[in-house]
């Protein structure tokens, strides 16, 4: 579970990242929940879009990707969502959680 420190500081990093997903109107498939992990593994931190043809809204498909691949959602702003997840080589150096 994240502070809202961490989660902030992790809002702060997705700032600059590029999006590398798309959900479309094939939805969420094994495929791309395994794809998701594998990038979660690498990147830890990763931004997503859901398209406007898919029938779920980006809070549902954020949140069943997080599940499936044991992430946290740290936003979901408009059709876009940002999941992380810590690594086993962690990449990323999270504020201490008090």
């Amino acid at each position: 579970m994240l502070t809202s420190k961490q989660r902030a500081y992790l809002r702060s990093m997705a700032n600059g990242l590029d999006t590398i997903f798309h959900v479309g109107k094939s939805g969420v498939t094994p495929e791309l929940t395994e794809t998701f992990s594998q990038a979660l593994e690498t990147r830890e931190l990763v931004k997503a879009n859901v398209l406007d043809n898919n029938l779920l809204g980006p809070r549902e498909v954020a949140q069943t990707i997080a599940d499936r691949t044991h992430a946290e959602v740290v936003q979901v702003i408009g059709n876009k969502f940002v999941l992380y997840r810590k690594a086993k080589k962690p990449v990323i150096e999270l504020p201490r959680a008090k």
